[in-house]
């Protein structure tokens, strides 16, 4: 993939080598999920933190401090709003 290069679909980085390859949503999302689950598992939810953005929607920052909060168990979100 070039340098400016757009990018159209979900990538994984191989497991074997490292590399970035194309993948189903369903298994990105998969993964991304794997993530999360095994930073919280380590260390807890307080190792997650989340920041959104003030040009978003009400609708989608209360969404994510709803994931923050419920999902995954922190309070750990802020945002750019208070400046």
């Amino acid at each position: 993939m070039g340098r400016l290069a757009r990018v159209t679909e979900p990538m994984v980085r191989d497991r074997r080598g490292g590399e970035l390859r194309p993948a189903t949503w369903e298994e990105a999302l998969e993964r991304a999920a794997a993530g999360l689950r095994t930073v919280v598992g380590m260390h807890g939810p307080q190792a997650f933190g989340l920041f959104s953005c003030s040009k978003s929607t009400n609708e989608m920052n209360f969404a994510a401090q709803k994931f923050a909060r419920v999902v995954i168990g922190s309070n750990n979100i802020d945002s750019c709003n208070r400046t």
